[in-house]
């Protein structure tokens, strides 16, 4: 055996259905008294509804969070975290409300909860995506960490189908990235074997019964694997195509994974065979990229960049800035190879 360094997440991980009728031993745990409640606008209901279970451990509620993590929005919500006098965030909702609660804690280390209600992942890794000016960074730090997570399947009962698939197929993502990661160690390839496995296996039977208990459950088990190993190794092609697309093209974050992840992972399939292999076997194909893309039109997936947003000019712009910064990937490429790649999933063509 090679040798390996392992980061374990110093993450609170509190999994089960009822489970968010403990968010208020949690804040106090947590040594605080005043929490400030985070969620989107389409959210803006159920956190008032949690907001006021608090009680006196709510301090506000604080809706405006949106997708990509602007930095004017943090500063809105930054604004409201000092003038309530909060002492911690609960960010409730998805990768969007997630990312909001983490961009506040970096700015100010409160401690955070974080309560997912898709399969994002991110609410178990150090590092926080942001956009400005048009331009999406990431950056890595401690403090990014959520110090408390709580899995309730039940609040993903309701999830729309088409967000129960792409949030799936984002936080498979992070685990087919983490197979053949430069930093991988047998732990990250187990996690993300099994959390590949586990996905793989839920959404067709969450997409013929939504509300599926054990569908719903393994769903949100194996999203919490996926972003624990997100959390744990560096990832490659497929993430920085989705940073680059989504930040300049404001495309919707779970849709660009779910229409890139089987051009990536084909790409890079090419150079790596074995290193994939255990996501060929969860989706009982030959090759991971191909059956990927199978996979993800039987479940009712998006399979093309230009029917989420993105226009047909921006292909060579995509390609440009993909190979703007090097980075390291398990296969070497340059830009024709990019844009032929971005070329094909703007189409929603099968991968080379």
């Amino acid at each position: 055996m090679k040798s390996f360094e392992l980061k374990v997440s110093p993450a609170r991980i509190v999994f089960g259905p009822g489970t968010l009728g403990r968010t208020g031993d949690m804040i106090r745990e947590l040594g605080c008294s005043r929490a400030l409640v985070l969620s989107t606008p389409n959210q803006k209901g159920a956190a008032e509804t949690l907001a006021a279970g608090l009680g006196d451990l709510a301090a506000g509620v604080f809706t405006g969070a949106t997708m990509h993590t602007p930095v004017d929005v943090t500063e809105k919500a930054l604004a409201v975290l000092r003038a309530t006098g909060a002492d911690c965030t609960v960010a409730f909702g998805g990768g969007s409300t997630t990312g909001l609660g983490k961009a506040l804690a970096y700015r100010t280390d409160v401690p955070q909860i974080a309560i997912p209600t898709t399969y994002a992942g991110s609410e178990v890794t150090p590092i926080l995506g942001q956009t400005e000016g048009g331009r999406k960074t990431t950056v890595s730090d401690a403090r990014i960490l959520p110090e408390v997570v709580i899995y309730d399947p039940e609040l993903t009962y309701g999830l729309p189908a088409g967000l129960t698939v792409t949030s799936a197929l984002n936080a498979m993502a992070h685990a087919a990235e983490a197979l053949y990661a430069r930093d991988r160690n047998p732990i990250s390839s187990l996690m993300a074997a099994e959390g590949l496995r586990v996905l793989v296996a839920a959404l067709p039977v969450l997409r013929d019964e939504p509300a599926d208990p054990e569908g719903r459950s393994g769903a949100l088990y194996g999203a919490w694997l996926c972003g624990t190993v997100l959390g744990s190794v560096g990832m490659a092609l497929h993430h920085k195509l989705c940073h680059v697309l989504g930040g300049t093209f404001d495309l919707p974050h779970a849709e660009t994974h779910a229409v890139i992840l089987p051009h990536a992972v084909a790409f890079n399939e090419a150079a790596v065979p074995d290193l994939l292999k255990p996501l060929a076997q969860a989706l009982g194909t030959e090759r991971a990229g191909q059956g990927l893309h199978g996979y993800a039109a039987s479940i009712g997936a998006p399979m093309a960049l230009k029917d989420i947003g993105m226009p047909e000019n921006g292909i060579d712009q995509a390609a440009d800035l993909a190979v703007a910064n090097p980075y390291w990937n398990p296969r070497s490429f340059d830009r024709s190879d990019i844009r032929r790649l971005i070329e094909n999933a703007f189409h929603g063509r099968p991968p080379d």
